[in-house]
């Protein structure tokens, strides 16, 4: 049941992706070029996101468990410190340069495009040095 709730999930917000545009990296670069010809439709996209996730969020904070049984896992990091700016900051670039972030990349990989598979690579890449930089630290 886990297994198929996942993949609905997935599947849900993957065409919820597609359907706002987000990924078009043309419209996600439309979008960042405030300075230029600025196109703020994928604002909505976000505010309907933040609008959906605010309550969720507030609601997932009361529970013990989520709805199939699993323990909420929220992140209890509050405070903004160098790490997470330094991680804004390379999203960010990525997103910019790249019109892509994460989950419209991840959707993009079905099209069998060569861009979306280079920019997943780094962002697996990424992720990787992150790790590795977490376990010397430690």
């Amino acid at each position: 049941m886990k297994t198929i709730t996942a993949a609905l999930s997935g599947l849900l917000f993957g065409i919820g992706l597609i359907i706002a545009g987000m990924t078009d990296p043309v419209r996600i670069k439309a979008f960042l070029d405030v300075a230029g010809e600025w196109n703020p439709a994928l604002a909505l996209v976000m505010a309907s996101a933040i609008a959906v996730a605010a309550p969720a969020f507030a609601l997932a904070r009361r529970r013990p468990r989520a709805l199939l049984g699993d323990a909420i896992q929220l992140p209890d990091r509050r405070r903004i410190d160098g790490r997470l700016i330094l991680g804004a900051a390379v999203f960010g670039l990525g997103w910019g340069l790249g019109g892509l972030c994460p989950g419209p990349s991840l959707v993009l990989l079905s099209n069998g495009g060569l861009s979306p598979f280079i920019f997943v690579v780094a962002m697996a890449a990424g992720m990787g040095i992150v790790e590795l930089t977490k376990r010397s630290s430690a």
